[in-house]
């Protein structure tokens, strides 16, 4: 297992990543149940409306059951030692279920820019996990903004990207292929 971090500054939103957490056979698991994504993500009105110009993609969501729970145990012990190490939040764990994504050429699936917090929401932590090998696709970048320039996380399979959730952050539209992803957000009490 292996974490980089990128500097922590004033205009530097710190990010780390992590890798090898799940094996292959894990990650085939996930990536399945991510591509058979059905609901269409919704964001905008409140009243269930898909916005189209900010949110393109299938989401099912996974919530922490006996035969899930290998999936939340592995990235809790990892939110837990890259807080411990580099945060210092004080979190709860998490407050809602896993999200699976599929984002498709078909429809350029894609998520502009946003921050996974809001008013009476607890997220602290943001985690997606990479389930797409990247020769199964173009675009779909995941893109953390971290100063002048966005930064494109680099893309592995399997790799997990761990940042705080305030972090405004985006997926840029698939041009081929699908991008499967799974999303999880670590809860605590409101930032004081």
């Amino acid at each position: 297992m292996e974490y980089l971090l990128t500097p922590h500054t004033a205009y530097n939103e710190a990010f780390v990543w992590w890798e090898g957490a799940f094996t292959d056979k894990q990650l085939d698991i996930l990536q399945n149940m991510a591509k058979n994504a059905t609901k269409q993500a919704s964001i905008g009105t409140g009243a269930g409306e898909v916005i189209q110009q900010f949110r393109r993609s299938q989401v099912s969501w996974m919530s922490n059951t006996p035969d899930t729970k290998w999936v939340f145990s592995t990235l809790a012990n990892i939110a837990s030692d890259m807080n411990a190490q580099h945060y210092g939040f004080d979190l709860t764990g998490f407050g809602e279920p896993l999200q699976l994504t599929n984002y498709d050429q078909a429809e350029h699936g894609m998520y502009g820019w946003h921050r996974d917090c809001a008013k009476g929401i607890s997220r602290k932590l943001s985690m997606v996990v990479q389930l797409s090998d990247p020769a199964d696709y173009e675009g779909g970048n995941l893109q953390v903004f971290t100063g002048p320039q966005p930064t494109n996380i680099r893309k592995q399979r399997g790799l997990i990207t761990i940042f705080p959730s305030y972090a405004l952050h985006q997926v840029t539209p698939v041009t081929q292929g699908s991008r499967q992803s799974l999303v999880a957000w670590v809860s605590g009490p409101a930032f004081k």
